[in-house]
């Protein structure tokens, strides 16, 4: 499914955005401004913005936990200003200051998040099944690591999701590594797409690097979803530049990652990739990069301004305690 001009601006406006959020969550970690922890999503922005752009407000999401699923949510069009209150401990959060990772925006569709890997399958069959008896072209975006499908759910969830071909997208965000374990020693073949053959399911494989590519195979499965052709399995051979998150040491099994390895992957950074694909192809000119640049600054500040100057969360010991003990 090729993209017109409309929609490669539109893509690369997101690219822009969400990695500038994503910087300043790494940074207002390092400063101490947030409560609990941050998965860096550095390196592998480009598949949450490439699956999410063109999502509808009606289809479910369920985000990556790379990034906190900002990536995604910035990209689905949803306001991510409560998301950082909530990362701050702050009332104003979507969560009321409550959760910090544990977020959910059920208006927008993106019901949940959990520190269990793997624990979106089920939720994933259930919502597809849902839209596909209300008989509405709701899609499913499912979007994990490579790390959960070595979950049992992940399997009876495709199995499920295949046998009665329900409206989903298995999409999976391969960066090679699950916390310090790569993926040659999790998984018996290179591509854990070839999952998705045993059941029949379509899949294909696509550069997690190249935003546009990502978004070409993505819309093309979110079109097969909403015809009625049931589900698709997409993987996106993607990166992860920094640690697992913030504090961990950055280790490839017992051994630190390579200054070398670094080098190599920072060569395919995906705004740099795609800046030089928008110039290439007349797209943009530099003058409106440096101007989507800006305007992405401008509207992070905004955000923080209103995480810094919410009231601090401090529930009071009846609030702590209602609904925990029935009488």
């Amino acid at each position: 499914m090729s993209l017109n001009k409309k929609q490669m601006i539109k893509l690369f406006t997101n690219l822009v955005r969400t990695s500038h959020y994503d910087k300043m969550m790494y940074r207002r970690m390092m400063q101490g401004k947030l409560i609990g922890f941050y998965h860096p999503a550095e390196g592998a922005v480009a598949p949450g913005v490439g699956a999410c752009t063109f999502l509808k407000k009606d289809d479910n999401l369920n985000p990556h936990h790379r990034g906190h699923g900002i990536i995604h949510m910035v990209s689905k069009g949803i306001d991510v200003s409560t998301f950082l209150a909530e990362h701050t401990g702050k009332e104003t959060g979507c969560c009321k200051g409550r959760s910090a990772f544990h977020f959910h925006y059920p208006d927008d569709k993106v019901y949940q998040q959990s520190g269990f890997i793997g624990h979106n399958f089920a939720p994933t069959v259930g919502w597809g099944y849902a839209a596909k008896r209300r008989g509405k072209s709701q899609v499913v975006m499912n979007c994990s690591g490579d790390g959960s499908y070595g979950e049992g759910r992940a399997h009876e969830s495709m199995l499920m999701c295949q046998n009665w071909q329900l409206p989903v997208i298995f999409f999976c965000e391969n960066n090679g590594m699950a916390i310090f374990s790569s993926s040659e020693e999790m998984h018996p073949t290179e591509d854990i797409s070839s999952l998705a053959q045993g059941y029949g399911m379509p899949a294909v494989i696509v550069d997690g690097q190249d935003v546009f590519a990502v978004a070409e195979v993505a819309m093309a499965a979110i079109d097969r979803a909403r015809k009625g052709k049931g589900p698709s399995f997409v993987e996106c051979k993607t990166m992860r530049f920094n640690e697992h998150d913030i504090g961990t040491p950055d280790l490839k099994g017992w051994e630190d990652r390579s200054e070398e390895e670094h080098a190599d992957m920072r060569k395919r950074e995906p705004v740099r990739l795609a800046t030089e694909r928008v110039l290439a192809d007349a797209i943009l000119t530099q003058t409106k990069i440096d101007g989507i640049h800006e305007a992405s600054l401008k509207e992070i500040e905004g955000v923080e301004e209103f995480a810094d100057n919410s009231e601090i969360c401090l529930p009071s010991e009846e609030e702590l305690l209602a609904d925990v003990f029935v009488d």
